[in-house]
């Protein structure tokens, strides 16, 4: 389904007086507000496919009805998402879930629904129908080097078919570890990854970029072959100008200073992209900012000074994707909420002083730096997002709008009330 532009403009104009009385009162207090609704509107969110229908658990997955039964169908819910919030213009594939041999099909629904496709996803940390040998042990660090070569030879495959939806971008993520302590050699199964990521690095296009993701663990518990940013680092240095870290929020141990982490890979020039989601305990792919909004704030505070400091375009310059299991949340609803959170973070940290941050650090004023963050952050910008949204033709109040307009119930109307997603 899509949602009339009528349907948007009615609803604005129901809140315009609102919005405009809250407009002009944040405008009044930040001169730069149209700098930064600027950026805003340029600053766009991919949303992975696998996000759209419900996640679940190692004990059971509920789903919610309505979900999105084929490639087709996913594109259509981010389309929807999009229309929304005019903020999630990318989509993120995963491979073999979102496999179709109908690029060009694929890729004009994209293109009606005003979405590019970023990076592309690769799966082997599961085994598929019919797969010759098992991911149980491990994939790129596996002992049997036919393993190996079948799971590199996936990887090169993700990265013909992301050439074919104009994709430029390969996401890996591997679940290779161990569980027990002697279950592996630590040395050689670096070595085996490495080798293995050399043969997919060199199958990579001019223009591509290989993003190696960490994890400290999950499902391996005893080591991980890429546990953290340090190892992962140490592969895209030793792979080449092309190989960059990849940071998911959740993929860190317990109070882990990930603000600090994306400062050092920028300054190095090695990030390559974001998994936004919030955790309690570990990797809970939580909705963004619903349980340590201030460190969101913080982090991106640490990127925008980063990325100026190098001239990095703030909307191009890295992969901004949301990595998220809804187990008890409508999807759609969960990214709504996810991409608003994330909007809300970037746009406080463009409101930092970071004249005055500079001068107080250099003073070692250590109580005016935390008064200047903190201002930031405490500042109410929801009137200029939703300004920023208004003006590329979204809705005053996405959430709102998906709930009046009945969206879930009108998908499970038209899909069914037992389908289940693709994917996870």
């Amino acid at each position: 389904m899509e949602i009339e532009k009528y349907q948007i403009d009615a609803h604005n104009q129901e809140l315009e007086t609102e919005h405009q009385r809250r407009f002009d009162f944040a405008a009044a207090e930040n001169p730069q507000v149209e700098n930064i609704i600027s950026k805003l509107i340029q600053f766009q969110i991919g949303i992975p496919s696998w996000a759209l229908g419900t996640g679940g658990t190692r004990f059971g997955r509920f789903s919610g009805g309505g979900e999105p039964r084929s490639l087709e169908e996913k594109i259509e819910d981010i389309g929807l998402i999009h229309q929304l919030n005019q903020s999630s213009g990318a989509v993120s594939l995963h491979i073999p879930w979102d496999k179709t041999e109908d690029y060009e099909g694929v890729k004009r629904l994209a293109n009606h629904h005003g979405l590019r496709f970023d990076a592309m996803n690769s799966n082997t940390f599961q085994d598929q129908p019919g797969q010759a040998h098992s991911y149980k042990f491990g994939s790129l660090q596996h002992v049997n080097k036919a393993v190996r070569k079948q799971a590199i030879a996936h990887n090169i495959e993700v990265i013909r078919q992301g050439v074919a939806f104009g994709s430029d971008a390969l996401t890996v993520w591997l679940a290779d570890g161990s569980c027990f302590p002697g279950q592996l050699n630590f040395r050689k199964a670096f070595q085996n990854t490495l080798e293995s990521l050399e043969e997919i690095y060199a199958a990579l296009p001019e223009k591509w970029k290989l993003f190696v993701e960490y994890k400290a663990f999950e499902p391996n518990f005893y080591s991980t072959t890429v546990g953290d940013w340090g190892q992962s680092l140490l592969f895209a240095n030793k792979l080449g100008p092309k190989a960059y870290t990849l940071v998911d929020l959740g993929h860190h141990l317990p109070n882990a200073n990930i603000e600090q982490i994306v400062s050092l890979l920028l300054m190095e020039g090695k990030l390559g992209g974001f998994h936004f989601n919030d955790s309690k305990y570990g990797d809970d792919d939580l909705t963004a900012g619903s349980m340590k909004p201030y460190q969101l704030f913080l982090i991106f505070n640490e990127l925008i000074e980063g990325m100026d400091a190098k001239g990095i375009d703030h909307a191009t310059g890295l992969g901004w994707m949301i990595d998220a299991s809804h187990n008890v949340k409508d999807p759609l609803e969960d990214l709504l909420q996810s991409v608003e959170a994330i909007m809300l973070a970037y746009t406080q940290a463009l409101l930092v002083d970071k004249e005055a941050l500079a001068v107080a650090q250099q003073e070692n004023d250590t109580v005016k730096c935390q008064e200047i963050l903190q201002y930031a952050f405490r500042t109410d910008a929801r009137a200029i997002v939703q300004e920023a949204r208004l003006r590329s033709g979204g809705a005053a109040k996405p959430l709102a709008l998906y709930r009046t307009l009945k969206v879930r119930e009108k998908l499970i109307a038209a899909r069914g009330a037992k389908t289940i997603a693709t994917g996870l």
